[in-house]
């Protein structure tokens, strides 16, 4: 399971998870750093089958619209703290790794709840 953390996520949730033996990329160490537009960042993604780990909804709307990136992991949670982060994405992980199998899918994180969306073919 590789991730690819947008430039709103924090290195220390990439440290954590590399720790953890996880191949993380953040957007600020590839491409055009945080130069990279949305749909350049996608596209890596789904060429490297990179989980993109992101606030910024427009990977949500680009998700339903372009199907693109494929493996999206939407937070809604705001300005959390880092820790309070790592801690969601650590609590999931197992989740992840079942929905990594998946060729298509979307985890949204709001305060109350988790989704997951998987499609087989999409």
């Amino acid at each position: 399971m590789k991730f690819l953390c947008d430039v709103h996520i924090s290195f220390k949730l990439v440290r954590h998870l590399r720790s953890l033996g996880y191949e993380v990329f953040h957007v600020n160490e590839i491409l055009d750093t945080w130069f990279s537009s949305d749909s350049l960042i996608s596209k890596f993604a789904d060429d490297n089958d990179l989980i993109v780990i992101t606030k910024d909804s427009d990977f949500r709307n680009s998700f339903y619209i372009n199907n693109s990136p494929k493996k999206l992991i939407k937070i809604n949670l705001g300005n959390i703290s880092n820790e309070l982060l790592i801690q969601v994405i650590t609590d999931n992980l197992e989740h992840f790794k079942k929905l990594n199998n998946s060729q298509v899918f979307i985890v949204e994180v709001d305060k109350t709840s988790i989704q997951f969306n998987v499609w087989k073919n999409k």
